[in-house]
C-alpha cells in the first residue's frame, strides 16, 4: 500500500464502510512512526476512523460514484490527517451538542466532539463540492524526527 518509512501519503478510496479499517490502521502506524505512545495513537486512529465513516454516511452518502480522499502526513512539528469527502457539505457549527440532555442517549453525533477532544487542532474546510476535516496533533520535538 505505502512505503513503511514514508512521511506522507495519499489514498482515493470508496465510499464504503471497508475503506475504514484502511484508514485506522493507517493512522495508527502514521502516528506510532510519528512518536506517539501506544494510547495517543489508537485514539488518533479512533478519531480518523469517525472522520471517515462521517465522510462516507454523511458526506457521500454511500455514493459508488463518490470518493473519500485521505491525505497524511507527518513534519518535524506535527502529524496532519486530511479526510474529505465529494458530498453536499457540512456546517460544523451547526452540528448538534452531543452532551446536551436531548443528545446523551443517541446512538450518534459524538465523532465531531471526540475529534475536537483528542486532537490538538480541528478545522473544517468546505469543498466543491464536499467537506474536508483537518485534523493536526503537535509532536513533542524532543522525542522523534520523521
Amino acid at each position: 500500500m505505502t512505503d513503511s518509512n514514508a512521511t506522507r501519503v495519499h489514498l482515493t478510496l470508496d465510499s464504503v464502510l471497508d475503506s475504514v479499517e484502511t484508514v485506522e490502521t493507517l493512522a495508527e502506524t502514521f502516528a506510532q512512526r510519528a512518536g506517539f505512545d501506544e494510547d495517543t495513537a489508537s485514539q488518533i486512529a479512533m478519531v480518523s476512523r469517525e472522520a471517515t465513516v462521517n465522510a462516507i454516511v454523511h458526506g457521500n452518502q454511500y455514493d459508488p460514484a463518490k470518493h473519500v480522499n485521505i491525505t497524511m502526513e507527518i513534519t518535524q512539528a506535527i502529524l496532519e490527517i486530511r479526510i474529505a469527502d465529494e458530498g453536499a457539505g457540512l456546517d460544523a457549527d451547526a452540528l448538534p451538542d452531543p452532551l446536551a440532555p436531548e443528545n446523551i442517549l443517541l446512538p450518534s453525533g459524538r465523532g465531531v466532539f471526540l475529534m475536537r477532544a483528542i486532537m490538538d487542532e480541528v478545522h473544517f474546510h468546505k469543498l466543491t463540492p464536499g467537506t474536508e476535516i483537518e485534523m493536526v496533533k503537535h509532536r513533542d520535538q524532543k522525542e522523534t524526527h520523521p
